[in-house]
């Protein structure tokens, strides 16, 4: 009959790794001093993204610009993924957050906070897609986390519908971030767009957006726009809960 005991010369199987970056540490402390640092290897990569768009951001692009080789480099950043989440919290360390502090008022610090966040999304243009796809959690973006729930704190929500507020008021920023690339990007297609829309109009068989176009006046400039569209997103996220 054979033994039910782990034979004596067996090794434990190592633990797995943390899938979260933000659990793994930096470094272990032994050895010698690492020449790179998240830090560095983040900034890296945005300056690519920033140039040449996220498409273009790979470890061995990455490994490039920092005289490195692509395979060292994994030792600091195991995969892809990591790499993103550390472009995703490098960018939320840009939030000068001192100059946003809570004043009691949370719609003027909301509309303050907006306009920061767009500059940002402006600043990076591959950063509204990404941060829709795979929201950030690394300690700059937990910081400003905190700083959006100190802000909305006097409207008296509770700790899970300010968080959900959260999560739509940066959802409509990126939102607006991403039509304002789309629209620069392609001018054949916004006029053409308008042109179709006025037409079907016209036709008689969409009288309530006929109603919509008779009324809306000229186009405004994107920064009226987005002001217009923020403060109704704050008046709808500062809303209690219907019920």
């Amino acid at each position: 009959m054979p033994s039910s005991k782990t034979p004596s010369s067996a090794k434990p199987a190592p633990p797995e790794a943390p899938e979260l970056i933000w659990l793994r540490p930096e470094r272990t402390g032994r050895g010698p001093r690492p020449a790179h640092s998240r830090t560095t290897i983040a900034a890296a990569a945005v300056e690519i993204a920033d140039a040449e768009g996220l498409d273009a951001v790979s470890m061995r692009r990455v490994a490039a610009a920092l005289g490195a080789g692509t395979m060292s480099l994994y030792n600091y950043v195991p995969k892809k993924e990591h790499l993103l989440d550390l472009m995703l919290d490098a960018a939320a360390g840009e939030y000068d957050l001192a100059a946003l502090a809570p004043t009691g008022d949370p719609r003027a610090d909301l509309r303050h906070l907006g306009h920061q966040q767009l500059a940002l999304c402006r600043r990076h243009p591959w950063l509204p897609a990404l941060v829709i796809a795979r929201p950030g959690i690394g300690p700059n973006a937990l910081r400003y986390t905190d700083h959006f729930l100190a802000v909305t704190a006097p409207t008296g929500l509770d700790g899970g519908a300010r968080m959900e507020a959260m999560a739509m008021f940066n959802g409509f920023v990126c939102q607006y971030a991403q039509y304002e690339q789309t629209a620069a990007a392609g001018a054949k297609w916004q006029a053409e767009l308008v042109g179709y829309l006025t037409k079907a109009a016209m036709s008689g068989e969409y009288p309530h957006l006929a109603q919509a176009f008779a009324t809306s006046g000229p186009p405004a400039d994107p920064d009226t726009a987005f002001d217009r569209s923020l403060d109704r997103v704050i008046t709808a996220i500062l809303a209690p809960p219907a019920g």
